[in-house]
């Protein structure tokens, strides 16, 4: 089972000092897919970092000028292009003047089918492109380091802060929730492999977009590499039970969670189809795997 950390206080639009160089605004918009909303990140004092500004919503950009009064923002850093994390990015450039820094969008985004609650902000061009990973910012007193983390979506990055050994995780990890997994933008095998990368740094401490921080990093990137290695047991179960297709196998795989969450769901078995399929343990007759296509083990 996941340790899942959900207690969270915190009041929409207040700007909170969450550690000696971290303060978060929470913009108002929860859902299935944001859980209590979205957290932007302002790293240090004076000459800062802004992590993730969040959905395009008036209040929320005027709660983090006030935040910033007095300051200079250094750097916009956006950890991917869903609707919930980065279209502020460009009105917060405008009445900054920072630069925006992430990684562009990839055709394979805007295929209609992997639109999900939270959306795909197919606008999103970040002025400096870091989809490798590796590169650093800093400013008085902090050090930034992005680090590539594709799964989530094919251009998630996460941003790890040198000073307090921290990650910013963005949706890659999250204390309340597993992460959603949707091709033909989102990658099973390169979420797994990015779930290992994270877990050999060690990070003290992971500060997701949404809900609080998680403090016991090891065991808790361990439970989610378990759980999705459990998912993929049930998928293979349910192709043993002859169970060929996604759609039959969600009611049972998914009991225990939000029914609005199910189409979600959906695409993150296809994820694991996908993979397994790359694997050879799984075949299909279809071109290309797909949510509707047959399914069954190999041999």
């Amino acid at each position: 089972m996941i340790p899942y950390v959900r207690e969270i206080q915190f009041e929409y639009g207040a700007c909170d000092q969450v550690s000696p160089l971290i303060r978060r605004v929470v913009a108002n918009n929860p859902g299935p897919f944001t859980y209590l909303g979205t957290g932007t990140y302002i790293i240090g004092k004076g000459e800062v970092a802004v992590i993730d500004p969040g959905p395009d919503m008036p209040d929320h950009l005027e709660a983090l000028l006030a935040a910033l009064e007095g300051e200079t923002v250094t750097h916009i850093l956006v950890t991917h292009h869903h609707t919930d994390h980065s279209p502020l990015a460009r009105p917060l450039q405008e009445k900054t003047g920072a630069k925006i820094y992430g990684c562009a969008v990839g055709a394979k985004a805007g295929d209609s089918a992997v639109i999900t609650e939270a959306g795909h902000d197919l606008d999103f061009s970040p002025d400096i492109d870091i989809c490798g990973g590796g590169a650093v910012f800093e400013g008085p007193g902090w050090t930034l380091e992005a680090i590539a983390t594709p799964g989530h979506t094919s251009n998630h990055i996460c941003f790890a802060l040198k000073e307090e050994n921290a990650l910013f995780s963005g949706d890659h990890i999250m204390g309340w929730s597993t992460t959603v997994v949707s091709p033909p933008d989102g990658d099973m095998t390169a979420y797994m492999d990015s779930l290992d990368k994270v877990k050999a740094r060690g990070f003290d401490i992971l500060w997701p977009t949404h809900g609080p921080p998680v403090r016991d990093v090891a065991p808790f990137i361990e439970a989610y590499i378990a759980h999705r290695r459990a998912r993929e047991a049930q998928v293979l179960k349910a192709l043993a039970d002859g169970h060929g297709r996604i759609k039959d196998m969600i009611p049972t795989l998914y009991a225990e969670v939000d029914k609005r969450l199910w189409p979600a769901a959906a695409r993150s078995v296809l994820g694991h189809m996908i993979d397994l399929v790359r694997r050879g343990i799984v075949v299909t007759d279809a071109p290309e795997p797909g949510l509707d296509s047959d399914y069954r083990l190999a041999g």
